[in-house]
């Protein structure tokens, strides 16, 4: 099968690998009709992860079910479905209480690749959840924005306390940023502020919900929300990049007592303690569990209530993958697309 993988940073190519099959009688394993390329992805192609040995790429699907192991019960071969980047069993108690991410048996996905025909999905029956209907064009591109960003700028957004009543501040104008604003909008939030320098995510951050534009970044954009805010700042900040000035941007424009939901893969961010002590806010975050939201996700782009799929603005055959890596690397495509 044809498969992405990463041989060193910046070096991407589709080659053909070994098809996917079952290993363990809880998998599945899927005939990928969509893939997509992450921002998480670029970290390992600018080297800022290591890359020590050829890689598979990829963590967000949609696909078919194929075949399934002895123990699969509730996914059948022929079931049109969705999955979270991270394979969790959704029984043990961490998953229970809505951590699924953390789930004590977790599989990341990128360790697997998605990014390719047919993909391994480890505890199928708890990661996989079935697409009711036939999806037209734009809802399979909605529902592959859901296996996970989507489902990050959900979570970030509800780790952030975004509600009606709330002024939402957003960090990061990325897919996830971006889903984050329709997120909060979902959520009600009565003021949405975006932070973004690039006039087509700006478009697309009012499209989504946004009420407001900062493109000042550091000191002088925590300046700029709380001048927006009579001095307060935000109610709810949502960091989706991952870098020092961006965590300390976010904390920054939050107000005291308010909080802070942070999905960005943080490298190299250090926080100092007697800062975070009087800055008086809530920090929820790390690794979202999409798996928790994906129900609920589902209904609502099956139903047309959201389109989070327009978050894709190029599209490419698997085969110029890295073509895709470039674009988003030099920020000229938000979100890839890869058909297969």
């Amino acid at each position: 099968m044809r498969a992405v993988v990463m041989h060193a940073p910046g070096d991407v190519r589709t080659d053909e690998v070994a098809k996917a099959a079952v290993v363990e009688p809880t998998d599945a394993v899927i005939r990928v009709t969509a893939a997509c390329i992450c921002g998480s992805d670029l970290w390992p192609y600018r080297g800022i992860e290591n890359v020590d040995r050829p890689s598979p790429m990829g963590h967000e699907y949609i696909g078919v079910v194929e075949e399934i192991g002895d123990e699969v019960k509730d996914i059948a071969v022929g079931d049109l479905v969705v999955g979270s980047f991270v394979a969790s069993d959704n029984t043990c108690e961490i998953c229970q209480a809505g951590f699924q991410s953390r789930c004590v048996h977790q599989v990341m996905m990128g360790a697997i690749g998605t990014q390719a025909d047919y993909a391994r999905i480890p505890l199928a029956d708890g990661t996989l959840v079935k697409v009711p209907g036939t999806p037209t064009a734009a809802q399979t591109k909605s529902l592959l924005a859901a296996s996970d960003v989507l489902g990050t700028g959900w979570f970030a957004a509800v780790a952030a306390e975004a509600g009606p009543g709330k002024t939402v501040a957003v960090v990061g104008d990325g897919a996830v940023g971006l889903l984050g604003i329709l997120a909060a909008k979902r959520l009600g939030a009565e003021r949405i502020i975006a932070m973004s320098r690039h006039t087509d995510r700006q478009d697309l951050a009012t499209q989504f919900g946004a009420t407001d534009i900062v493109e000042e970044r550091g000191e002088e954009g925590i300046a700029r929300i709380k001048e927006l805010t009579g001095g307060y700042g935000a109610h709810s900040t949502i960091e989706a990049v991952g870098t020092q000035e961006s965590m300390a941007q976010a904390i920054g424009a939050t107000r005291p007592g308010g909080h802070v939901g942070y999905v960005g893969v943080s490298h190299g961010v250090e926080l100092q303690g007697q800062d975070l002590f009087f800055a008086t806010v809530s920090l929820l975050g790390g690794p979202a569990p999409v798996r928790r939201f994906l129900p609920e996700l589902i209904d609502l782009i099956m139903t047309d209530q959201i389109d989070p799929g327009v978050v894709f603005d190029l599209e490419l055959p698997i085969e110029r993958a890295a073509e895709g890596y470039k674009a988003m690397d030099e920020r000229r495509a938000t979100k890839v697309l890869l058909t297969l």
